[in-house]
C-alpha cells in the first residue's frame, strides 16, 4: 500500500500540490467553476482533491468526476500568485486514474485502437479525410440529413457532422509536394507539422498555410515520419504513448534537416502547439532525449509569430468586414503567443477589428472535451456566443482547429449562420490575397 501511494504521487507530482495556497485567484479565470458553481470544479478544488487522492483519503470516484469534467485550459495558472503548475498536476492525475480506473474488454480495445493506431497513423487520418470526403461528394450526406440517420450517431455527433469543412479530394491530399520553394528571395528555411486532425479534416488550411510561408519568403519541407504531437493522449492520461510520439516527431525533424540550418519548425494549431513546446519537460530522466527535445522546442513556432518576424507580406485584396478574434487557450496560455495573431490580423487592408469581452477564455472545445462533455461544453460556448455577439462582427477568428469547429457549433446554434461566419487566421490572410515584397522594400 504504501509503494502504491508512492507511486502514486510521483506521478500526480505531488510536491507540487503543495504550491497552492488555496487564495481563490483562480476562481474568476475557471470556465467550469462560472459555469458549475462548484468548489470541486475549481482549480483550487481539484488540487485539493488530487492532494487527498495521493494521500489516500479519498477514492478514485471522488477524483474522477472533477478531473473529467475539467477543460486543462490553463487560464488558471496564468492568474495564480505562486506559479501553481496545474498543468503538470492535472496530467498526472489523468495519468493515474487512465491507469487505476476499472475498464471493460471493450473500452481497452477501443481505446487501443483510436490511441495507438488511429491517431499515430497517417494512412488512418488519410483514411478518415478520404472518407470524409466521399460522404460529403457522394450524396451520403444529404441522404443522412434528410432520412435523419445522422441523429443516430453517438456522442452527438450528429451536430459536428453538420459543421465539417469541405474536404479535397484524395487526388489532391496525396498530391503536395514535400518541398515548397519560395518564388522570391529565400529568407528562411521551415520544418512545417502537419497534424493528424489538422491534415485530415483541414487540408485546406494546410494548404494555405504552407502557401503563406512560401509568398513570405520561406523554403517549406514537410517532413516524412512526423506523426500526432500527443496531445490528445496526454489529456487522456497516455503519457507513455504521448512520449513515444514525441519521440517520432523529434527524430522526424532532426532526419529531415540533418546537417542543414533550420529556422523554424512552424504549427498553426494552438493545441498541438502547446504540446510540442512542452517537449522537453517530458524528458527530465532522459537527458539525452531532453537535448535533442529542447533543440526541437527552441525552433517551434506558431505560424503568425514566423509572419511577423519575416515581415515580407503585403495585401492586396482588402477584406471589408467586421472581425473579431478568439484566442486559443492553449496558444495564449501555454505557448503564451499574444500579440502576433492581432498583429498579422490587423495588417488586413479594409477590416474592422473590434475586441470581444473575454476573448481570452475558452470556448468549450478543450480537444475533446465538446465531445465527451458536450452539455458542460454547450453552457461555456452559450455564453461565450453572447460576448461574440456583442461585438457585432461578421468574421470570427481563431487558430485552433477544435476552436473553429466550437465557434462554428456556436453560429449554427445561435442561428446566425446568414450574417457570421468563423474562419481560421491563415484563411483569412488568404482571403486578402497576399504576396511577398521585395528585399529593397522590406528594408526600408
Amino acid at each position: 500500500m504504501v509503494d502504491r501511494l508512492k507511486d502514486r504521487q510521483k506521478k500526480i507530482h505531488y510536491e507540487k500540490t503543495f504550491d497552492c495556497v488555496q487564495c481563490g485567484y483562480c476562481l474568476p479565470a475557471c470556465p467550469t467553476y462560472e459555469s458549475m458553481k462548484k468548489e470541486t470544479h475549481s482549480p483550487r478544488g481539484r488540487i485539493h482533491l488530487i492532494k487527498q487522492f495521493a494521500e489516500g483519503k479519498v477514492d478514485i470516484e471522488a477524483l474522477q468526476e472533477p478531473i473529467d469534467k475539467c477543460l486543462g485550459c490553463n487560464a488558471c495558472s496564468t492568474v495564480c500568485p505562486t506559479n501553481v503548475q496545474y498543468g503538470k498536476i492535472l496530467e498526472g492525475a489523468k495519468q493515474v486514474l487512465d491507469e487505476q480506473k476499472p475498464k471493460t474488454k471493450i473500452q481497452k480495445v477501443v481505446e487501443k485502437l483510436i490511441f495507438e493506431q488511429v491517431f499515430p497513423s497517417k494512412a488512418w487520418m488519410n483514411t478518415i479525410g478520404h472518407a470524409s470526403w466521399f460522404y460529403q461528394k457522394s450524396g451520403l450526406q444529404t441522404l443522412g440529413r434528410m432520412t435523419g440517420l445522422t441523429k443516430a450517431a453517438p456522442l452527438h455527433l450528429e451536430q459536428f457532422e453538420q459543421i465539417l469543412p469541405d474536404l479535397p479530394s484524395p487526388v489532391e491530399r496525396m498530391h503536395r509536394p514535400k518541398v515548397v520553394k519560395t518564388a522570391g528571395q529565400r529568407r528562411a528555411k521551415v520544418g512545417f507539422f502537419t497534424g493528424c486532425i489538422m491534415d485530415s479534416l483541414f487540408f485546406g488550411i494546410n494548404a494555405k498555410t504552407i502557401d503563406l510561408l512560401a509568398r513570405a519568403g520561406a523554403d517549406v519541407v514537410i517532413p516524412d515520419g512526423q506523426t500526432c504531437c500527443g496531445a490528445l493522449h496526454a489529456h487522456s492520461g497516455k503519457q507513455g504513448i504521448s512520449k513515444e510520439l514525441a519521440k517520432k516527431n523529434i527524430k522526424a525533424f532532426e532526419k529531415a534537416f540533418e546537417g542543414e540550418d533550420v529556422d523554424y519548425i512552424v504549427i498553426n494549431a494552438g493545441g498541438c502547439g502547446a504540446r510540442l513546446i512542452e517537449y522537453g519537460e517530458l524528458f527530465e530522466d532522459e537527458p539525452d532525449w531532453q537535448e535533442r527535445a529542447e533543440g526541437f522546442v527552441a525552433r517551434t513556432k506558431d505560424i503568425s509569430e514566423v509572419l511577423v518576424e519575416l515581415d515580407t507580406l503585403t495585401f492586396t485584396k482588402p477584406v471589408k468586414e467586421v472581425v473579431t478574434y478568439q484566442s486559443s487557450c492553449h496558444m495564449l496560455n501555454v505557448q503564451h503567443v499574444v500579440e502576433p495573431p492581432l498583429r498579422v490580423l490587423k495588417s488586413i487592408p479594409g477590416i474592422v477589428y473590434r475586441e470581444m469581452e473575454g476573448s481570452e477564455r475558452c470556448c468549450g472545445s478543450a480537444g475533446i472535451y465538446n465531445i465527451l462533455q458536450f452539455d458542460e461544453s454547450m453552457k461555456i460556448l452559450d455564453h461565450k456566443m453572447d460576448k461574440v455577439k456583442m461585438t457585432g462582427a461578421h468574421t470570427l477568428v481563431t487558430t485552433n482547429p477544435g476552436c473553429l469547429l466550437q465557434m462554428k457549433l456556436g453560429i449554427k446554434r445561435e442561428c446566425l449562420e446568414e450574417r457570421m461566419r468563423a474562419v481560421h487566421l491563415v484563411e483569412l490572410l488568404s482571403e486578402a490575397r497576399p504576396l511577398g515584397r521585395p528585399e529593397s522594400e522590406k528594408d526600408r
